[in-house]
């Protein structure tokens, strides 16, 4: 199923952002970028063959949990921790410069996820400040903004995300290309999905069957064609099959817990096609053809995170995980069962 390529660093790796070729051309190098623990910061123009690694000056004890990019040259690059190791970077000339754009002192504050919707509009998420999730955004590419909390509703006791693969939150485009934003959370008293139609002006929240202890909830989140889907389990026990996916077929209003879950715990989720959707994590990959309901075990190749494109007329996805690992996915690798294990 997966290619191995390498980043040629060890390090645990995050996140990752694949940007897909102008006018989705086939024989254009793909650029991507990846981040992670020890202020890794990676990037390769083509198509992951070769890694360049960024440094940010005094960013070596930084944890870079997330990374959105949009060519060779602008990238914005998160970090997660407790108050101000919570950051956001940008750079304009491809890493060789980078402004920190935000950060807040709060203990509490703990950024999980960044999204975007072009290089100018985008959102971070942060754990609960004051009984309430806190979002971030802009829509200049420069200013940073709280959003208001008015319309948030309150977090549940011991409630929060999770940055294992900066996908617990997605931005996606609704009628005239309004911003939706949905997140997923997880803890003892269960996962929940917030929605807003509006950019974070407002919000819904709807309840799933994953969850049920501090380390356990929904870790990731996609919501494509007309379905969404929601992986994850409990990362203290990877090896636990028990509420590691639910689907919704009815766009997010009501989740059910998958027939046949993935093999364990799994952090990030993406779609390939209508019906197919991969899920990554520790101990392996699954995939589901059926929309989230079923999953099959495809190959035992640890990774955290996870981002697919459309290149031309197919779509590719590239993942990262622990050991600085780099895997390929082309299109239709999923079919015929298991491949490269190790």
């Amino acid at each position: 199923m997966w290619e191995v390529q390498t980043s040629g660093v060890d390090t645990n790796l995050r996140g990752v952002s694949v940007v897909a070729p102008m006018r989705g051309s086939a024989s254009t190098p793909i650029v991507i970028w990846a981040s992670g623990s020890n202020g890794v910061i990676l990037k390769s123009t083509d198509s992951g063959k070769t890694w360049e690694r960024i440094s940010i000056p005094d960013g070596e004890a930084l944890d870079f949990r997330g990374i959105r990019a949009f060519g060779t040259a602008s990238a914005y690059v998160m970090s997660s921790g407790e108050g101000d190791k919570s950051r956001i970077y940008k750079t304009t000339d491809g890493g060789a410069t980078w402004k920190m754009q935000f950060t807040d002192t709060r203990p509490s504050f703990f950024l999980d996820a960044i999204v975007c919707d072009g290089e100018l509009k985008c959102a971070a998420l942060s754990d609960p400040v004051d009984g309430k999730f806190l979002i971030v955004r802009t829509t200049d590419g420069e200013h940073w903004q709280i959003a208001p909390g008015d319309f948030m509703p309150a977090a549940l006791k011991d409630e929060g995300a999770f940055a294992a693969s900066n996908s617990s939150m997605i931005l996606t485009r609704g009628a005239k290309d309004a911003a939706h934003l949905s997140f997923v959370t997880g803890g003892p008293n269960g996962a929940r999905v917030f929605y807003s139609p509006n950019f974070g002006k407002s919000w819904t929240v709807t309840e799933t069957p994953l969850g049920g202890s501090v380390s356990s909830g929904a870790f990731s989140i996609v919501r494509a064609f007309d379905y969404s889907v929601i992986v994850g389990g409990d990362y203290k026990n990877p090896d636990a099959t028990e509420k590691t996916a639910a689907y919704s077929a009815e766009r997010g209003v009501f989740y059910e817990v998958s027939a046949t879950p993935p093999s364990g715990y799994r952090s990030a989720v993406i779609a390939l096609n209508a019906k197919t959707l991969v899920a990554v994590g520790p101990n392996g990959s699954d995939v589901s053809e059926d929309g989230g309901r079923t999953w099959k075990r495809t190959d035992a190749i640890g990774l955290n995170a996870a981002e697919a494109v459309l290149i031309g007329r197919r779509h590719e996805a590239w993942a990262v995980g622990p050991g600085g690992a780099v895997e390929h996915l082309k299109s239709g690798s999923w079919s015929g069962g298991p491949s490269s294990d190790r």
